[in-house]
């Protein structure tokens, strides 16, 4: 893909657990900003724009297969493409 062809806009549900459907190695290379609650947050695992949540770690407890523990919080979610500069185009619930 060109410079011209590459989506302004992240997807609207994005994991980071290669295990996951939602995975996509490109979109995380790129860099994908999140902002939840109107706060810019760092340490979501996985989000959905549409039903408007998100997935944090819950501290370092993790399961019986050593996958962290998360939790779903519930609220406005937005994202964008760290790649794009200072004013990128944001993807966010209508």
């Amino acid at each position: 893909m060109n410079e011209e062809t590459k989506p302004q806009t992240p997807p609207d549900h994005l994991c980071v657990n290669p295990k996951s459907k939602h995975f996509d190695v490109e979109v995380l290379k790129r860099g994908v900003g999140i902002r939840f609650k109107g706060k810019q947050r760092t340490d979501i695992e996985e989000y959905c724009i549409s039903e408007g949540w998100v997935r944090v770690q819950a501290g370092k407890t993790v399961d019986r297969k050593g996958n962290p523990l998360t939790l779903k919080l519930s609220g406005p979610v937005e994202a964008w493409y760290e790649d794009l500069g200072d004013d990128p185009p944001v993807a966010k619930a209508g």
